[in-house]
């Protein structure tokens, strides 16, 4: 996975701002990525060793003001991707999930005064959840494939918060008007790293009452596996196809990782059909996981303000 840290330093003391677990794995834009504070799987051994090695960069590096650094996170080893000494992307969604005023606070340090005379002597981390959801154009651009990569698209974001994780996504996802699916034909179509890690998800949908298609690798693999799966064309197989399925409104939602460049034009007329016909779908099976596990909690549960939550902290 990868992992996103926000901290403050006035030249001699560092505290975090705040650790945001990605939805997506590493590979995927940041900007692009969902995002939760506080992380929603990592365990507190791995986030103490984020913060300890946040910290240690920090001073190295002399940094005065904000700096953001981008970890990956594999078999609970921590590897750095990069370290920005400067404000980044995610201090405005930071600031409103812990009510601290970053940018502010950062200035004012730039301008000389210490974390501990400005009272900021300690990271805040909320006993709620707030995810931030990217928000993307390609409805609008006809020829874009509408697939995650390196490669930033989004153009917006929105923010969620809830009393637990699951609670926090389905409110971005709502946010992002990102449409609940419903029970149905679930199509799942995944690149081979992928099969062992959408096989929980592919288990809960049928506890959730879907019924699964994929094509010929995926649906091999998840039969062999003692899931129900009915077997589809590719496009390049030939007619009647997977594309044909979500023209006649019988797909309500779509799974589909791929890689390697021939892999991805094959599957693009996938995807792009998926969003004319405004099918929910997801490219990742991390993204996939966290969705279904929040429909429980589409349009339920109390409404919070910020401010109400900011009282908590204080």
């Amino acid at each position: 996975c990868e992992v996103d840290v926000d901290a403050l330093s006035d030249g001699n003391e560092v505290i975090i701002g705040g650790v945001m677990e990605h939805i997506e794995q590493a590979g995927v834009h940041s900007g692009d990525s969902a995002c939760s504070l506080p992380p929603y799987s990592l365990g507190a051994e791995v986030q103490a060793e984020l913060r300890r090695q946040t910290k240690l960069m920090a001073k190295g590096l002399n940094v005065c003001g904000l700096m953001n650094v981008q970890f990956a996170i594999q078999r609970d080893v921590v590897y750095v991707l990069e370290v920005n000494p400067r404000a980044s992307r995610t201090v405005p969604f930071v600031s409103k999930a812990t009510g601290l005023q970053l940018a502010k606070i950062a200035a004012r340090c730039m301008a000389g005064r210490s974390l501990a005379g400005q009272g900021a002597t300690a990271e805040i981390v909320p006993d709620y959840y707030s995810v931030k959801e990217a928000i993307f154009p390609f409805a609008k651009f006809q020829g874009v494939d509408p697939i995650l990569g390196p490669e930033m698209r989004s153009t917006g974001e929105v923010m969620g918060v809830g009393r637990s994780f699951e609670a926090a996504f389905a409110r971005a996802e709502e946010a992002a008007n990102i449409r609940a699916p419903n029970p149905g034909k679930a199509f799942i179509s995944v690149r081979d790293p992928d099969k062992a890690r959408v096989l929980p998800v592919a288990r809960y949908m049928i506890e959730r009452g879907f019924s699964i298609v994929a094509t010929s690798g995926t649906a091999d693999y998840l039969s062999a596996q003692g899931i129900a799966c009915e077997r589809v064309n590719k496009v390049i197989e030939g007619r009647p196809h997977v594309v044909d399925l979500i023209k006649n409104g019988e797909i309500s939602y779509i799974v589909n990782t791929t890689e390697g460049r021939q892999a991805i034009a094959d599957s693009f007329s996938i995807r792009r059909e998926a969003l004319q016909q405004r099918v929910t779908y997801s490219t990742t099976v991390s993204g996939a996981n966290a969705l279904l596990h929040s429909l429980d909690h589409r349009g339920a549960g109390d409404v919070l303000s910020l401010q109400e939550l900011h009282k908590e902290l204080a």
